[in-house]
């Protein structure tokens, strides 16, 4: 039978609702039926065309549970107008992309049914999470903490509709409803809450392995957000690389006006954008479940055919679907600013016309329950094709095997003194060796070899599209490097089933952190929820830092990404202070041996004295702090120290303290996360005990804390080793720089050891008098010669 002239032919190419199918998508749907059916993926094309009308219909009602999500407490699946009492007194939801995210989910579910594969999907804009639920409930494939909650039964999806933004909490704090305002943990298969535009942007290339397929769905407002993602041909290799195909909402909108590529031209200018950056673009209406199914099995045949083609050359036309729509399609306030938030412009349980328009438009949306089911039925098939639902797709499963993690050649006593980064470098490079399995890769905004990572990058090099002779770059380089930061941290990030780091200069990985934000966050949630991060944990190196960057003027010396950082739950967000190659080498591992964390080690690229020996620097990692100059019986004074040039100016002191016969204990913080006041029960277990904190901070000694970073975050962090201001007080950076040396920054921000001596004399009723000469006195006051200090060592 002609396939025009077939019943579900006509059936489906008449539409459902406000689902209507353009001319180019029934052409491109008639094609990829017949292609199937010649290579033998279905029996016949009615079957086809029956699952793409069913894709219609979950679609329709889809976007009718989305709209109740806003406005409703309550759903009626009998079609009937909703009465002012079922409406919810404060409506809320970002409904207008959500709407717009409907049909794209309903077409990768589809798109997977047809080819009998589940691929993997990520979506950055986390805020649509409504599209995600509302599928989900409708095909029953929820998350754990969702079952028996949300469904396709009326008591379900009221449930669904009454949870949402309900703002319910329980005892302890926490959600009383698995349902949030973004994805989150509970939103089964998801991966990344999508709060932080512009990240998904950047990551999808690298997430999918060899084999894996990878749907990433874009917004037009994030194109302006994140410029890394331009990139994304420079980095593919069919070689290490599962197929990524991005899908892009352009719906022409942000919150507030047109977004700019409305402004500039629309999905023309974009396809041209698109096509000078190497992608090769193609637009969709993104109005039709239908057009996204088959544009996710089109762009993914163009990179196989790529991928196959033994002369191929980089970089690779990545396939770009540009799906082109208004913002909150299907319901009234389309393709207005209103479409973001509440599109009806007044709250249906008071006002009686936006009532009227709520109810009008869900009888266009609406399904009933019997088709519902039917259509439900012919998506989700993967049981019958043998595969997991899509909750379960490859991303979301990430947990690859512990890695090898070799000895480090440690340094031993004698050894003269040398650079933390070279060693973590050697060991690095080892560590891959070691682990073949797990893909590589290392984000690098900038100066790898100057940060004293030589080693690795002749390993594995630089990423390039043409090399160059004499430099350490090849196609297949496992570096990414771009004056990026955000990009090239993104790489490490989503590379979740292999081993990953990323360096920077202290100063710029602030760039970072809302990236990194965001992997903490969404993991520790994942956490709360009961679940286990299965990825490798991984870690951020920044050196050049604030004290020994002193060179290059005073916005290169800042210590707050580590600030930062200890913000975040400890247990999730590492924060490490090694002191000398073996300590950061044990740092390292530390953070290799976790799972599900990120961790940032702050670490001195310059050559400094051995204070650990292999099983001291083991511990001292293990128990976030170490006593290095041990004179715990006696001491008038403890001295603790956070950072490697911070220690050192500690052992100063205390030589000259000693030296006119006080006790002084000298004690190194590794991680100052594990001495917080602990801030739940998850927390709690990673901090350290009463008992531990006693033996490490005795009680009742005075006490000098001095930090790498500002000494106000630290002191408010370490509350448990805060005695008071009688007893306890801090030194650390206080934003002074410039253009200076090492020992010139220890003085600006008042850390030499002659500073630490003055800062424990009110603390212990010494005499000054009696433990600085009169020009160190004055150096310290800021009347004398810096070099009086300055020039002191032992």
């Amino acid at each position: 039978m002609n396939r025009e002239l077939s019943t579900d032919y006509v059936a489906w190419a008449e539409g459902y609702g406000v689902i209507r199918h353009a001319p180019e998508t029934r052409e491109r749907a008639q094609q990829l039926g017949y292609l199937l059916v010649e290579c033998g993926q279905i029996p016949d094309v009615d079957a086809f065309y029956r699952l793409l009308a069913a894709a219609d219909r979950l679609s329709s009602a889809a976007m009718w549970t989305v709209a109740h999500m806003t406005y409703a407490q309550r759903v009626d699946l009998s079609g009937a107008p909703l009465p002012a009492d079922a409406f919810k007194k404060t409506p809320e939801g970002h409904t207008g992309g959500s709407l717009n995210m409907v049909p794209a989910f309903v077409g990768y579910l589809a798109a997977n049914a047809i080819s009998a594969k589940t691929r993997s999907w990520m979506m950055g804009q986390g805020h649509s999470v409504a599209a995600i639920e509302a599928v989900n409930a409708l095909t029953g494939d929820v998350s754990p903490a969702q079952r028996g909650r949300y469904d396709r039964s009326e008591r379900g999806l009221s449930q669904l509709a009454a949870d949402f933004y309900s703002y319910a909490i329980d005892a302890h704090g926490a959600a009383a409803v698995p349902l949030g305002s973004h994805a989150g943990p509970n939103t089964a298969g998801a991966i990344s809450e999508g709060g932080y535009l512009g990240f998904a942007e950047v990551q999808y290339v690298h997430a999918p392995l060899p084999g894996e397929s990878l749907v990433a769905f874009l917004s037009d407002g994030a194109f302006e957000e994140q410029r890394g993602s331009d990139w994304t041909p420079r980095w593919w290799r069919a070689e290490d690389s599962g197929l990524p195909i991005p899908v892009m909402i352009l719906n022409g909108r942000r919150i507030e006006e047109r977004a700019q590529i409305a402004q500039q031209g629309g999905a023309d200018w974009l396809t041209d954008h698109l096509k000078l950056n190497g992608f090769d673009p193609f637009i969709i209406d993104g109005r039709d479940p239908t057009a996204f199914a088959c544009a996710i099995i089109e762009a993914e045949r163009r990179l196989e055919r790529f991928a196959s083609d033994p002369a191929r050359t980089y970089p690779a036309p990545i396939p770009y679907v540009i799906a082109e729509t208004v913002k909150g399609f299907g319901f009234p306030g389309a393709d207005t600013n209103a479409a973001h938030n509440l599109p009806l412009g007044g709250n249906p349980a008071q006002d009686q016309l936006a009532r009227d328009a709520f109810n009008e438009a869900a009888r266009a949306l609406f399904v009933p329950a019997g088709e519902i089911e039917s259509a439900a039925a012919e998506i989700t098939v993967y049981r019958k094709q043998g595969r997991e639902p899509e909750s379960r797709h490859a991303l979301a499963l990430r947990s690859p095997a512990a890695p090898n993690l070799p000895e480090p050649d440690w340094m031993v006593s004698g050894d003269p003194p040398d650079c933390a980064m070279h060693a973590l470098d050697r060991w690095f490079v080892r560590v891959v060796n070691a682990n073949p399995g797990l893909r590589p890769r290392v984000g690098n905004p900038d100066e790898l070899r100057s940060n004293h990572m030589g080693a690795t990058l002749d390993r594995l090099r630089h990423r390039v599209n043409t090399t160059e002779p004499g430099v350490a770059d090849a196609i297949d380089g496992a570096v990414i490097t771009a004056l990026n930061e955000e990009a090239v941290a993104g790489a490490a990030l989503a590379n979740k089933d292999g081993i990953n780091l990323i360096v920077s200069y202290e100063a710029f990985a602030m760039k970072m952190l809302g990236g990194m934000r965001q992997e903490i966050v969404f993991s520790r949630r994942q956490r709360e929820a009961g679940q286990k991060p299965g990825w490798i944990s991984v870690p951020l190196v920044v050196t050049s830092h604030t004290w020994e960057n002193a060179k290059n003027e005073q916005s290169h010396q800042d210590p707050t990404i580590g600030e930062a950082l200890l913000g975040e739950m400890s247990d999730t967000s590492r924060v490490l202070f090694p002191v000398d190659a073996n300590s950061a080498m044990a740092a390292l591992r530390s953070i290799y041996a976790g799972r599900g964390q990120v961790g940032c080690l702050i670490v001195s690229k310059r050559d400094m004295p051995h204070r650990f020996d292999a099983e001291a620097a083991t511990r001292f990692v293990t128990d976030g702090a170490a006593h290095v100059q041990d004179e715990t019986e006696g001491a008038e004074l403890q001295i603790v120290a956070i950072g490697a040039y911070q220690l050192e100016e500690a052992l100063k002191a205390a030589h000259r303290l000693r030296g006119h016969g006080r006790h002084v204990l000298v004690t190194a913080i590794s991680e100052p996360g594990r001495f917080r006041t602990p801030r739940d029960p998850i927390e709690a277990a990673f901090t350290a005990s009463d008992e531990n904190l006693a033996a490490l901070f005795p009680p009742g000694i005075p006490r000098l804390i001095v930090s790498h970073t500002r000494p106000e975050p630290m002191l408010g962090l370490l509350r448990r080793l805060d005695s008071g201001p009688r007893t306890t007080a801090a030194r650390g950076y206080i934003s002074r720089g410039g253009t200076l040396d090492v020992p010139g920054m220890l003085f600006a921000n008042r850390c030499t050891w002659a500073h630490l001596i003055d800062a424990a004399v009110p603390l212990t009723g010494w005499s000054r008098d009696d433990l600085l000469a009169p020009d160190e006195q004055d150096a310290v006051e800021g009347r004398g010669d810096p070099a009086n200090i300055t020039a002191f060592n032992i």
